[in-house]
């Protein structure tokens, strides 16, 4: 039988999610840190279900030499920088009720305490069931649910990429929907992208399709969420792929890092962390 990825990855009818990042307290073997995030996969108590991915950093990972660490930040000729912020150990924990999954990650933390320090934790939500929250539909070129383990995996590994993006909505909102379907590239009410003659080369599409040597494109799988308070809020960007080239590749396009032709999305949106894990499949955490 292949290896199993992990099926949380492709559990998408939940609304409710927790985003948490860990470090290997100083002197802890790291095979205790994988230990216990194994165990916080197992079934713990809460009031409902709770789906739970487990991601490790690539260093950290001996079977992915492949995959190398977020170590550097990602920048563009005009001073744009995505930064890199690295950890340890990823933790995605998604339910369909706050109450079981607020029940379940505090479990989870004390079952990670003695190994492992938390370095961020963050909580997000599906807004409007498909929109990030400039109101466009998020995730459009994903591959169909039959189609996804293929595109996410390989030998029931993936390479996830996350980020979370602080948005500035006020300045974003204040534009015209047909100038914000030109930094986009897609229309605001049906996300159809653009006809050629329209699409800027700047647009988010543009800049975030990624192709081979040969022409041919090369896709990702996409489970962005909307996290924050009315205040100060954006998208946690959660990227799956088989192979890390294609996420590394749109984060250079994006950034402008060799054409010097930055993605427009990112004058009203800024990375506030940057890092690569590891999701192995469930054989091997078992």
């Amino acid at each position: 039988m292949p290896p199993t990825p992990q099926p949380g990855i492709f559990a998408a009818a939940m609304a409710e999610h927790a985003y948490l990042e860990f470090d290997l307290r100083p002197g802890t073997d790291p095979r205790a840190l994988l230990a216990a995030l194994t165990a916080v996969g197992e079934p713990m108590p809460a009031t409902g279900a709770v789906n739970v991915v487990i991601g490790i950093r690539p260093s950290l990972w001996g079977a992915a030499p492949d995959v190398r660490d977020f170590d550097a930040p990602v920048t563009g000729p005009d001073g744009f920088t995505m930064p890199a912020t690295q950890h340890d150990a990823w933790l995605w924990l998604a339910g369909a009720d706050r109450t079981a999954l607020f029940d379940y990650t505090r479990a989870a933390l004390a079952v990670l305490a003695p190994v492992a320090d938390r370095a961020s934790d963050v909580a997000g939500w599906v807004y409007h069931h498909d929109r990030d929250l400039t109101g466009f539909i998020d995730g459009t070129e994903n591959p169909p649910r039959s189609l996804a383990p293929s595109v996410a995996t390989a030998d029931g590994c993936a390479v996830a990429l996350v980020q979370q993006w602080h948005h500035d909505t006020a300045a974003f909102d204040a534009l015209p929907v047909a100038d914000q379907e030109l930094v986009i590239g897609r229309t605001k009410a049906d996300s159809v992208e653009l006809d050629e003659d329209r699409q800027p080369p700047t647009s988010h599409v543009s800049r975030t399709v990624i192709t081979s040597a040969d022409g041919e494109e090369l896709k990702i799988y996409r489970r962005n969420t909307a996290w924050g308070t009315v205040g100060e809020h954006g998208t946690m960007f959660v990227g799956f792929c088989a192979t890390q080239h294609p996420l590394a590749e749109m984060l250079r396009r994006m950034a402008g890092t060799d054409d010097g032709v930055r993605d427009a999305l990112t004058r009203y949106t800024t990375p506030l962390t940057g890092a690569y894990y590891v999701i192995p499949p469930v054989e091997a955490l078992g």
